[in-house]
């Protein structure tokens, strides 16, 4: 079996209204993770890459979509989710470069 790179544990950051939402409110950041990651493989991963402390990991699996177009059908993939809640103090900027710009353009 092959050992996971650390760097191919975390997909991508989910960015939606809903999970900005559970950042200010409840310190957490939700990622897209690989299907075969547990939580202690995306704690280090989250610990290591962003340099924040993990207080907990939740995960839950998504079931893929069934969608239609014309008289074609299909499935989307399953996928993993966790949503990581942070130690009391720690932030993770996703978006520091457009909240620079939205600054400029405000004093413009």
């Amino acid at each position: 079996m092959k050992a996971k790179d650390i760097h191919s544990i975390l997909r991508r950051p989910m960015v939606t209204e809903k999970t900005t939402l559970q950042k200010e409110d409840n310190n957490q950041v939700v990622f897209m993770v690989r299907r075969d990651a547990n939580k202690i493989e995306i704690r280090a991963a989250v610990e290591t890459l962003l340099s924040v402390r993990v207080e907990e990991v939740n995960t839950l699996n998504v079931r893929g979509k069934s969608r239609r177009v014309g008289r074609y059908s299909g499935k989307r993939s399953n996928w993993k989710k966790a949503i990581v809640t942070l130690a009391a103090g720690e932030e993770v900027e996703f978006f520091g470069a457009l909240e620079a710009l939205e600054g400029m353009e405000e004093e413009a």
